[in-house]
């Protein structure tokens, strides 16, 4: 074998090995995939206005309590989707403080989804919004941390 023959095929290769290490690297971090294989993290839950007695309130029917104007429950970093339904006899709007958002005025029988980004824990108030601010209950936005953020004695036992 001549030497230039020898140089081809060891530039040959360091050439071949160069090209699957940056088709690993590539295939790797999930740029061929056709589908994202992580799902956006949500929390969804469904309310309905109804009056009771004269009075106004609201019930879960999904993704949280039966309770006639429960608290709501979202965690922080997660789309929290709010399904509202207008179960009652009158116009509804429900307006959620610390966050500004609130459905559209809904008609008997009609409904909006609302989707909120919580970034801070705290409890809000959300409230009935026709010509004033009918307080309903609290939604709840707390902050879970992964197994491995635990420090002290929690670590230990992971």
């Amino acid at each position: 074998m001549k030497s230039n023959d020898k140089i081809l095929v060891i530039v040959g290769l360091i050439a071949g090995m160069v090209g699957l290490a940056a088709t690993i690297g590539f295939v790797g971090q999930g740029n061929v995939r056709h589908v994202e294989i992580f799902w956006v993290e949500t929390v969804e839950q469904t309310i309905i206005f109804e009056e009771i007695n004269g009075e106004t309130q609201v019930r879960g029917i999904k993704g949280v309590k039966t309770d006639a104007n429960p608290t709501l429950l979202s965690r922080t970093s997660f789309a929290y989707i709010l399904t509202v339904i207008n179960n009652g006899t009158t116009v509804h709007r429900l307006y959620i403080d610390g966050f500004n958002v609130q459905t559209d005025l809904l008609e008997p029988g009609e409904q909006d989804t609302i989707t909120i980004y919580p970034n801070k824990e705290g409890e809000f108030g959300y409230y009935d919004k026709r010509e004033n601010l009918i307080p309903l209950g609290k939604i709840k936005i707390v902050t879970v941390v992964a197994s491995d953020e635990f420090e002290g004695i929690w670590k230990d036992l992971i």
